[in-house]
């Protein structure tokens, strides 16, 4: 008997421990060091992707110090059921900690894409739709670019670079990252950002739907796929921890990325 109630303790506890590890906010300082660019500060970057159903609470805003040249929201902002006052309110709270440059998810158009549109431009943000963006008040011009929603059909990445200075450092961003291919075939950029993919979001050990988040250094490139901050379906993580990032972008003679 003492075993069958060991056993029903730990069947109730686990999806207890993985809906506290879903409403987690862990925020990631991360350095990168680019050789493209140029400006003697470093400039700073929020990144957050797949907000879905969460809110965006004070105790974020908190954790999130210093100046903020950029907050890229990633895509799947919202999905179908989520109340227009919560997307409308989690803009605005994001909007406090720097200017909002927004790229649509596979998710984000189930509330209607003119509500998402409005809510961006009164906080005074840019969506981003197949185009590239030099970032204001830097030293040294920064490229941000924001590609379509792949699943929309509407992404086009040719159009996304076609206005980009070749020795500019860029920072491309897709709700998904199963394109980077097919960018770094015909384009360079000095990082690339996206989500979607929630680490898997149920992980077990090495074992996922999809590879854990992580920041990967390759070849004078810079690659952040997020775990993202909220979930789908169920409210439920384990192994993959939610996460935002400040990516803190500076200049080295050669690329270092810790």
């Amino acid at each position: 008997m003492r075993y069958l109630v060991s056993i029903m303790g730990v069947i109730l506890l686990v999806p207890l421990l993985m809906m506290k590890k879903a409403f987690e906010i862990n925020v990631r300082h991360q350095e990168i060091e680019l050789e493209r660019y140029r400006g003697e500060k470093p400039i700073t970057i929020f990144f957050i992707s797949d907000i879905h159903r969460r809110k965006i609470t004070n105790r974020l805003l908190k954790k999130v110090n210093g100046e903020i040249h950029a907050v890229i929201i990633g895509g799947d902002l919202a999905e179908r059921g989520v109340p227009l006052s919560r997307i409308d309110q989690n803009i605005k709270a994001l909007a406090k900690i720097g200017p909002i440059y927004y790229v649509w998810g596979n998710n984000d158009r189930e509330v209607g894409a003119h509500h998402i549109r409005k809510y961006i431009q009164n906080a005074g943000g840019i969506v981003l739709e197949n185009e590239a963006i030099s970032l204001t008040n830097m030293e040294h011009p920064v490229w941000l670019i924001g590609l379509e929603d792949v699943s929309s059909g509407r992404a086009d990445i040719e159009k996304s670079f076609e206005n980009v200075p070749s020795n500019d450092p860029v920072i491309f961003v897709s709700h998904t990252p199963f394109v980077f291919d097919k960018v770094r075939d015909r384009f360079h950029s000095d990082v690339f950002l996206a989500g979607h993919t929630h680490g898997g979001q149920i992980r077990l050990g090495k074992w996922g739907y999809y590879q854990k988040g992580a920041l990967i250094t390759s070849q004078n490139e810079v690659t952040l796929i997020s775990n993202g901050f909220g979930t789908t379906l169920v409210p439920l993580r384990l192994g993959a921890p939610a996460e935002c990032h400040i990516l803190s972008i500076k200049h080295v003679s050669s690329t270092n990325v810790r």
